[in-house]
């Protein structure tokens, strides 16, 4: 397929010095983790491992697994699939699920609202099922799903068994493939909205209400600490996947296999108060901007807009500054209707001199449905009546 590049000089009003994204990983002595099996330190935007400790170790992730669960809900949601207030219904087998849960009975509805903040507050097994069986239509198709996108994603160190972290035979992953997905999840901005509080109610009008208390207990006492997951079982100990933003800059910390509660929110909070004190972030572009128009042959729109898929930023250490970035957009050629939302149309790179600072895919804002003959009529003899005047 043949590609187009456009060259754009960017000039920032700031000063040269930028680092390799392995570099500030090697720059860190400090064990941040000591006590955990596992741990690594992300910045969200561009990926940048800030610190790092056995993060490829395969371990079992216990309930973190639900960062997969809530990011294909969060996907079918973004992609219409769902809506927010549709009804969900509780099978025998998710109102059967033991360890945490909001206590679903067999036969009972919630909204999916009400189930994500079940899974994201709580930790419910049951209405991580719930929610499994309604996107997939079964248990192992939502399974299947969960695996997928983590091939999708890279991940060579994660396989899922379940929706829901219990324990089981070959249900494992890593903190770098945890620190990935929660970066892949937090392209949802509404995420927070449920993982970031603290407590809530479900069923509020009824003789059943239910209290939802946050099981990360790093919201309420970190600063900026607005998710995403917890996760505990006998074999998998203590493991937390959080993330905090501030002054701009969104960073993820993973641990697993903590002795304690306590040493793991320590752990975590020691990974975000060096990130904070040490690094900052320079926005550059917000998810969904439109960087540029993509012609469709044979569709029912004849263009449609290449958009961010994530938020766009550089990463320097405290009191340095970029300058001279250029930016190229690369374009696919002979983008072809039928064309889903979400759908890559291209990329984004942003570089200095030859060294790649930011690669990121630009994608469909829309659907480009096939032209219908009468559509291509139409626009053929528009085309006519433009070009004859």
């Amino acid at each position: 397929m043949k590609k187009r590049g456009s060259k754009i000089l960017i000039c920032f009003i700031f000063l040269l010095a930028l680092f390799a994204p392995t570099g500030f990983a090697e720059e860190t002595k400090v064990d941040l983790a000591e006590d955990a099996s596992s741990a690594i330190l992300i910045e969200r935007d561009t990926g940048t491992v800030l610190f790092e400790k056995e993060a490829d170790k395969k371990l079992p992730p216990a309930s973190m697994t639900k960062i997969m669960t809530m990011l294909l809900i969060m996907e079918a949601l973004d992609e219409g699939k769902i809506k927010i207030n549709d009804k969900v219904r509780t099978s025998e087998l998710a109102a059967s699920m033991g360890g945490s849960q909001i206590f679903l009975e067999a036969g009972e509805e919630m909204t999916v609202d009400e189930m994500l903040r079940g899974i994201a507050i709580a930790s419910g097994n049951d209405a991580s099922v719930a929610m499994a069986e309604h996107i997939a239509g079964s248990h192992d198709g939502f399974i299947e799903m969960m695996n997928n996108k983590a091939k999708e994603l890279g991940l060579q160190n994660t396989s899922f068994k379940n929706p829901t972290g219990l324990p089981a035979a070959e249900h494992y992953s890593t903190a770098r493939d945890m620190a990935i997905m929660a970066k892949e999840l937090l392209k949802y901005d509404s995420i927070t909205k449920y993982t970031g509080v603290y407590e809530d109610y479900l069923r509020e009008n009824t003789d059943k209400k239910f209290w939802l208390v946050n099981t990360n207990r790093l919201v309420k006492f970190y600063p900026g600490v607005d998710g995403i997951k917890t996760g505990f079982t006998n074999e998998a100990k203590y493991c937390l996947t959080a993330t905090a933003k501030k002054d701009g800059m969104r960073v993820i910390a993973v641990v697993m296999g903590a002795p304690t509660p306590k040493d793991r929110n320590r752990q975590i909070t020691k990974m975000l108060d060096f990130a904070f004190s040490q690094y900052r972030t320079h926005p550059m572009y917000e998810r969904n901007q439109p960087l540029s128009k993509v012609k469709v042959s044979k569709g029912d729109k004849s263009t449609i807009n290449a958009v961010t898929s994530e938020p766009i930023s550089l990463l320097t250490k405290k009191g340095e500054s970029v300058d001279d970035v250029e930016q190229e957009i690369i374009i696919n050629e002979n983008s072809k209707a039928p064309i889903n939302k979400g759908d890559e149309l291209g990329k984004l790179i942003l570089k200095k001199g030859d060294k790649i600072l930011v690669e990121s895919p630009l994608v469909a804002n829309t659907e480009v449905k096939a032209a219908t003959w009468w559509n291509l009529l139409k626009r053929t003899i528009g085309d006519f009546a433009k070009y004859s005047n």
